[in-house]
């Protein structure tokens, strides 16, 4: 009140001029003030706003697709899941959807409207809402890209003026491709193209007028209006969208009222649906340090991979269906185990694992890949990172290994009793020990000692069959026949032929080699076999056929490399004896494909693992299936033959199903002759069950058998 009384008194008695002068000057310094103020704080607002002409250069997170060999989508890698698309493969009935819903004016202003902010403040100052926001779509895209999602004055100042920029140096057909591109649908997903395949399952350009309509409506509130949890909010504000563009001349109102009628989507799309995740994963880490965690999640890229859905998802579904049977049958085992007094749980630690992976022979692509029951649990892929002994698996590169050495399928093998000794170097064969006494007779002196090690291997069926061919030998899975060759070519060429296969693994060069004793992953497995259906000739496994960027450039193709490991006619001799296992062998189940079939079963020390591996001319397919706390499986009547080949022979019925009947082709230099199957010379007229066999010419028999019959 003083400072009122003495400004009073001052001007008290002055003169109407002076005092009309005096406040001239006081309007005119606040007014400077003012402006001043004004001007700083607008500087220090939009001292930080972005440059427009960043926008030329803007690319935004996008999704990475991974697609199978027939184009059908994988999975994606994504931070945002987003693709570009450009305006002309958007929709016109899109493009209007949107523009009527969100901006109508879009052509007409020139970045921000007026009326729109207007109604936005009364609205803001009424605390109402309305149909349509104050924001322009130029305003929108403006503050999706450059600024924070926050609701200030001088966010809503820098939003105005980025937009005034952006029409200043971009067209409405670029502001609208970019917004297009840009909002948010929900889902974690942006831009239409996204946002199409997770409702609808299809690439946008598909769109139909109803679909457009149902997107653009829920752009205000994508989680309120999701069709998939507000099937009713979705289908008004598809009908307010449809009304809009009714409104603004878009479409007629018959076309509104067949678009009305049109069902609202109650779920995800299945195209995005996880299939293969084992496989997913394995692409994952042979291009992520290639090509860094950004390009590869955030970078666009198409990924063309040799999966094929259709081998893929029936495998998937057929191996659990196996393993949950077997699962309570185990279980069974268990409790029955403790209820005679047995120390055994009544329960596997954890369920039975299982483990599938097929390959074309020709060119090592993956085909199917599964890598465990549920990815979810465990994320360790039992095809390509598991150490598990292969059993009788192994026998075909101890055969292999014997005709090198010229060995012929129908050369007599010994599966008789033998023991080994260990002298502290190596192990040895306790010679003149040809029986079970004179082994226990040999053996006796040193039980006790545990400075001498014996080993004394025996078959699953406790027998012992004598003089048998190696080809009789492989397919009933003979382990003492297995030794025998061992011990004849030496387990030094039995690991340099697995490594020629394709086995990556060290390999320890001892007599029990030929019992598969050694550790190998199921993909190596079936990448070897592939080196003897394949002629001799080895190729890796691959699993990427193109990898191209968001602009269809080729960064990475694939480029095949062959090795000849084997000459083709020692391929075909294995090959020919490894049919026998599923004709007349440990693999007879698989001969139900009616199909030309060569394979291996298995089952290691104390039945921890379980497989088989069968090829055709075109595929091979492995399946494995154990514990992974290497648990024994209780069922002591279960072998490879019995539970893993049901399981594999109903996928292979799936993925054969089109294929054409092929049998293995013999090459030049191969002569087929027909011998007695029980001593592998020719047979005679008498011969009750002759066996065409296969040799490389020259090393055919010309004795005639003496056997009886």
């Amino acid at each position: 009140m003083k400072l009122v009384k003495d400004l009073l008194a001052c001007i008290d008695g002055l003169p109407p001029r002076t005092l009309l002068i005096r406040a001239v000057y006081l309007t005119a310094a606040v007014s400077a003030v003012a402006v001043l103020g004004a001007s700083l704080m607008m500087r220090k607002i939009l001292s930080d706003i972005p440059s427009v002409d960043k926008l030329d250069e803007y690319t935004p997170s996008l999704t990475t697709y991974v697609y199978d060999i027939n184009s059908q989508v994988v999975a994606e890698f994504s931070v945002e899941k987003r693709t570009l698309f450009p305006l002309n493969r958007i929709p016109i009935d899109m493009q209007n959807a949107v523009i009527a819903m969100e901006d109508s004016d879009f052509f007409r202003h020139w970045g921000i409207s007026p009326k729109g902010i207007a109604r936005a403040l009364l609205r803001d100052l009424m605390h109402t809402r309305a149909a349509q926001g104050g924001s322009t779509i130029t305003q929108q895209l403006s503050r999706n890209i450059f600024l924070k999602q926050e609701k200030t004055i001088s966010r809503k100042i820098k939003e105005i003026v980025l937009a005034l920029q952006i029409e200043n140096n971009f067209s409405k057909a670029e502001i609208l491709q970019l917004y297009l591109n840009q909002i948010y649908f929900g889902g974690g997903v942006l831009g239409v193209q996204s946002a199409a395949k997770l409702y609808f399952g299809k690439d946008v350009p598909e769109l139909t007028l109803a679909e457009c309509a149902l997107l653009a409506g829920i752009i205000p509130s994508p989680e309120r209006f999701s069709p998939f949890s507000s099937p009713e909010k979705a289908r008004l504000r598809r009908y307010l969208v449809l009304e809009r563009m009714v409104a603004e001349h878009y479409i007629t109102r018959k076309e509104m009222d067949e678009a009305n009628n049109a069902p609202i989507p109650s779920g995800k799309s299945t195209l995005l649906a996880s299939h293969a995740p084992y496989f997913v994963e394995y692409i994952r880490q042979q291009l992520e340090p290639k090509y860094g965690f950004a390009q590869l999640w955030k970078g666009g890229l198409k990924i063309y991979t040799t999966l094929d859905l259709s081998m893929q998802i029936p495998a998937e579904d057929v191996m659990e269906k196996y393993l949950v049977r077997y699962d309570s049958d185990s279980f069974k085992a268990r409790q029955a185990a403790g209820g005679d007094g047995a120390e055994v749980s009544t329960g596997a630690p954890q369920g039975l694992q299982g483990a599938f992976v097929i390959l074309d022979v020709k060119t090592g692509a993956i085909k199917a890949m599964i890598g465990g029951r549920n990815f979810r649990d465990s994320k360790f892929n039992r095809v390509t990172q598991a150490a598990r002994q292969a059993g009788s698996t192994f026998k075909p590169f101890v055969w292999m290994s014997a005709l090198l050495n010229g060995y012929t399928p129908a050369t007599i093998v010994d599966d008789s009793p033998m023991a080994y000794y260990y002298d502290s170097k190596d192990w040895r064969l306790l010679e003149g020990a040809t029986d079970q006494y004179s082994i226990n007779l040999a053996i006796q002196p040193f039980v006790g000692n545990k400075d001498f090690n014996i080993w004394v291997p025996n078959d699953f069926d406790g027998k012992f069959l004598g003089n048998i061919t190696m080809r009789r030998a492989l397919e009933l899975s003979r382990n003492l026949a297995s030794i025998y060759l061992v011990t004849r070519i030496g387990p030094t060429q039995v690991v340099d032929v697995a490594h020629k296969a394709g086995i990556k693994r060290n390999l320890e060069a001892v007599p029990s080699i030929g019992l598969g004793t050694s550790l190998v992953s199921p993909i190596e497995m079936v990448s070897a076999f592939s080196t003897f259906a394949n002629g001799g000739i080895h190729v890796e496994p691959f699993s990427v056929l193109k990898v191209t960027d968001g602009q269809g450039r080729i960064l990475q193709e694939y480029v095949p490399e062959e090795q000849e490991s084997f000459t083709p006619q020692t391929a075909y001799l294995l090959i020919n004896m490894m049919k026998g296992v599923v004709q007349r062998g440990t693999g007879a189940y698989a001969g139900r494909l009616k199909r030309p079939i060569a394979g291996k079963t298995g089952t290691s020390q104390d039945s921890k693992d379980m497989w088989f591996i069968g090829m055709t001319p075109d595929l091979a397919a492995g399946a494995w299936m154990g514990y992974d706390d290497m648990t024994s499986i209780p069922m002591k009547d279960w072998t490879g033959g019995g539970t893993v080949v049901p399981w594999w022979t109903e996928i292979m019925e799936t993925v054969l199903k089109d294929q054409p009947k092929r049998d293995f082709t013999a090459p030049e230099g191969i002569v087929f002759v027909t011998v007695d199957p029980d001593t592998g010379k020719l047979a005679l007229p008498t011969c009750k069950k002759p066996l065409l066999e296969a040799f490389i010419k020259g090393t055919e028999p010309t004795e005639f058998s003496d056997a009886g019959h």
